[in-house]
This record gives structure tokens, sequence and C-alpha cells, in this order.
């Protein structure tokens, strides 16, 4: 008969190998992750550049809690608003960084909030319309400190 202590220890340890065997792949997300990451988020829809603003330090010195907004350029009525604001990065560990859901009761497309970012990389956020089109702004980001180690911490 196994006792409990027996399985709390058999538990931790499938648990740690778990931890090891995925901290064993790669950390870092490639473009064709984020890339294949932006099709699933919002299709083939083409990507425009403008009436959205992404704000976010060129230069952070720990990766830990980048602050970042973005805000969209929307009369946010009930036939013209933003439906989603999607946010992604290059070389965090997921691609997909944020995807924030709106509608039109939501007063103004604009959103602040803190992430990680895990080495030097851009950031893009892409908003998508209620009418399909789906508009872009980038920033380079320099971290000094990377917060998403690849190795190492479990």
């Amino acid at each position: 008969m196994t006792t409990r202590r027996d399985f709390l220890v058999a538990a931790g340890s499938l648990a740690g190998g778990i931890g090891v065997a995925s901290a064993a792949g790669s950390a870092h997300a490639t473009p064709a992750a984020m890339e294949e990451a932006i099709r699933k988020a919002i299709g083939d829809a083409p990507v425009r550049k403008g009436r959205v603003k992404l704000d976010v330090p060129p230069l952070i010195d720990n990766g830990n809690s980048v602050a970042l907004s973005v805000a969209v350029d929307s009369p946010m009525t009930p036939s013209d608003y933003v439906k989603a604001i999607h946010v992604f990065s290059e070389r965090n560990p997921l691609p997909n960084v944020l995807s924030v859901h709106l509608g039109p009761r939501s007063g103004r497309a604009r959103i602040a909030t803190r992430v990680r970012l895990a080495d030097t990389q851009t950031v893009l956020a892409i908003a998508q319309l209620s009418d399909g089109s789906c508009w872009s702004d980038s920033a380079h980001v320099v971290v000094t400190l990377s917060a998403c180690l690849e190795e190492g911490l479990i």
C-alpha cells in the first residue's frame, strides 16, 4: 500500500521532471513564431501602420516589469469601434504577450499594463477594428537585464 508521503514524493519528482524537460527547450520565440501567433490572432487580414500608438521605453534596465500602453484612434461608436488589441514580442518564450477584447461601450480604446520582456526585441501592437481592418505600431526595446531566463531557474 502506498502511503501519502510516498505519493507526494513521487508526484513532486514527476512535476520536477516535467519542469526540467520544458526548461530544456528554447526559451525564446522566433520571428516566425511571432508571425504564426499573429496569424492565429487576426487571421490573414492585412495589417497597416497607423491609428495605433504603442508606448514602451526604448531602453530598460530590467525586463521583469516594463510599462507598456497602447492607444487606438477610434470614436468607439456602435458602428466604428476597436474589437481587440493584441501585443506580440519576437523574443519572449511565448510571442502572444497580451490580447484584450473591447466593444463599443468600452469608452476609450486604451490599455496600460506591465509586461516581462526576455531580451532586446521588437514589440508589436495590432488593433482589430469592427470594419475588419487591422492597424499596428511597433517599438524596438533594448533590455539590459533579461527577465525570462533560458535555463537554470525553476
